[in-house]
């Protein structure tokens, strides 16, 4: 089955400027999409567990801003 969808020019200019000589459009925009989204993986993890990544992602991002300023003092 297939469907008909609306694409402003410049959406439409992107999928065609990507699309590979051997594919066809449904082809290039599912190649383009990607697989899985993140989306996906609400169902996976617990709540517990998706604080826990949040924490240590945050904690990492505290670390890697001072690390940048770190240099950046440096150069001052």
């Amino acid at each position: 089955m297939s469907q008909q969808i609306r694409l402003q020019d410049h959406v439409y200019e992107r999928i065609r400027s990507n699309k590979r000589d051997d594919e066809s459009f449904s082809e290039a925009v599912e190649r383009l999409i990607g697989g899985r989204s993140l989306r996906d993986l609400r169902d996976v993890f617990e709540g517990s567990e998706v604080a826990a990544m949040r924490e240590a992602i945050d904690a990492a991002d505290d670390r890697d801003r001072k690390a940048v300023r770190e240099v950046a003092d440096r150069f001052e």
